[in-house]
């Protein structure tokens, strides 16, 4: 199973950036997705999760009321709509999935937001 995230890159603060992770691979099922994101310096921290069957969200209280979580089950996506971005929403952003038997945590390779003043 690879994942395989996108659109990254660098925004005025204030701004707007969409990010993509695709699931690819054989034989799995998705149990959750989601978006975890890492500054310098600091520890990898949630930034918002969604559940495949239901869609139920959670947002870190540091991005609810900007940023938006969604998925597309059919192509096995999860979107991370990211606005009114601030300076420190720079980091990179980790796409993580969870299958649901067995239960196997994935990450994918970071992409980068960086927001400027």
């Amino acid at each position: 199973v690879q994942l395989q995230a996108s659109g990254g890159g660098l925004v005025q603060a204030g701004g707007s950036l969409r990010l993509s992770c695709a699931a690819s691979g054989n034989r799995f099922s998705i149990y959750r997705m989601g978006w975890y994101r890492q500054a310098p310096g600091k520890e990898r921290e949630l930034v918002a999760t969604i559940i495949n069957d239901g869609g139920s969200t959670n947002y870190a209280d540091s991005v609810k009321g900007r940023f938006s979580i969604s998925r597309d089950n059919a192509k096995n996506t999860v979107y991370l709509q990211m606005n009114s971005l601030k300076t420190e929403d720079t980091a990179v952003y980790y796409c993580q999935m969870v299958t649901i038997s067995p239960r196997i945590l994935y990450w994918g390779k970071g992409t980068q937001v960086t927001v400027s003043s």
